[in-house]
């Protein structure tokens, strides 16, 4: 709750060049988004009572969570540990790994701590959209790579966010794509919830502050592909993005737009929320955390067969160019990059003729991934430059 205060890989892909297109793959995803689970998951959050740091009832909770992702089939599960004058508690961070920037990640994140009362709203709601979005997103391959964390200590102060960002961001030198913070999404039983907020950073450090307004402005138009709500732009405050924020991280956020009297109380409770809302909220975020992370679909063997015919690279290794040629007509300019083993772009330029030569003797000896995107197909291959 916001308190003031030579190796190949073939696909078939969607980019986010625009993001404001609808993209039939992405909805596939969204469509399977199951308001059962949601109903059934705010049921069993509410059940575990009030879950306050230091608390066995947010140990339930954090039982829970966990091995929600272990059933999902995710392996890479850290409980980070902290502790303060209320006790200790774990962050829990899920990372799913991303195909072409293993080392850049989309962070969606929502706490699931809870004071004076059950917080089914604050945060029940955001942390089963996180799950839910978890499920979906299990077998999709996605470019960057993806942590989903559920922080704790958020009620008393942004306390695991804080810890987070100083004890793991800081140090390791996270290179992060994008913060997408969910807090108190389920809506306001017996009230009009057609409308959700999308938050954006308005706030110094200002170096962040216009790729935050640009995210924020497409997390408003996916949230209107892909749910039927309708979306108003606000400012970012008070909830776990901030520690990112202050560290000149990008965020975006979520908040519902009829915002519940009941949060930190004992009412705070499934009744007075609205399931169908939450719902379209969730869909609408994952169709965003699909485009943030740039999520694309694994080709048949047929057709990558008959993609990695179509364009050939030479020399392999090679140590000052390349010949990139179209087997087929070239009807359209083609995007390329190339991208170091750290998931760094090196180079990146439009082809637009049917036979090009590139020129790589600026790079260093290594290996590179080249990628190719042209309408909705991708092709990446492995390269040496010696």
């Amino acid at each position: 709750m916001k308190k003031l205060v030579l190796t190949y890989l073939l696909a078939f892909a969607s980019f986010s060049i625009y993001a404001q297109t609808f993209n039939s793959f992405y909805s596939t995803i969204v469509e399977n988004t199951s308001q059962t689970n949601i109903l059934n998951d705010l049921t069993t959050f509410e059940g575990f009572g009030v879950k306050n740091v230091g608390s066995t009832k947010l140990t339930d909770a954090e039982n829970w969570i966990t091995s929600r992702y272990q059933s999902l089939g995710y392996t890479d599960i850290v409980l980070q540990p902290f502790s303060y004058s209320a006790g200790t508690s774990n962050n829990i961070i899920i990372t799913k790994t991303g195909t072409v920037y293993p080392n850049t990640f989309l962070i969606i994140d929502g706490h699931y701590d809870t004071i004076n009362g059950t917080g089914t709203n604050d945060n029940g709601s955001g942390t089963v959209l996180i799950m839910e979005l978890a499920r979906l997103l299990k077998n999709i391959n996605t470019e960057y790579s993806i942590k989903f964390i559920h922080f704790s200590g958020e009620e008393d102060g942004l306390i695991g966010s804080n810890f987070y960002v100083n004890n793991t961001v800081i140090p390791e030198d996270l290179d992060i794509r994008l913060v997408f913070n969910i807090d108190e999404v389920g809506g306001l039983a017996g009230t009009n919830n057609d409308t959700v907020v999308c938050e954006r950073d308005q706030t110094t450090p200002a170096s962040n502050n216009a790729a935050s307004n640009e995210f924020t402005n497409d997390l408003a138009t996916l949230i209107e592909l892909y749910s039927t709500l309708n979306t108003e732009i606000s400012y970012a405050y008070a909830s776990d993005y901030i520690p990112f924020e202050n560290n000149g991280e990008i965020i975006t956020g979520l908040f519902e737009k009829n915002e519940t009297p009941y949060a930190h109380t004992a009412n705070d409770l499934l009744v007075n929320m609205d399931v169908p809302y939450l719902y379209q909220v969730t869909k609408g975020s994952i169709g965003a955390a699909l485009e943030f992370a740039m999520a694309y679909e694994t080709l048949s063997t047929e057709e990558a067969s008959d993609l990695n015919n179509s364009i050939r690279i030479t020399p392999n290794p090679s140590d000052s160019f390349l010949n990139i040629a179209f087997t087929k007509p070239l009807e359209q300019p083609v995007d390329f990059k190339l991208i170091d083993m750290l998931g760094k772009n090196v180079y990146k330029s439009t082809l637009t003729e049917q036979t090009q030569t590139i020129s790589i003797d600026m790079l260093s000896s290594a290996q590179y991934i080249a990628v190719f995107k042209m309408n909705n197909k991708r092709f990446i291959k492995r390269l040496i430059v010696e």
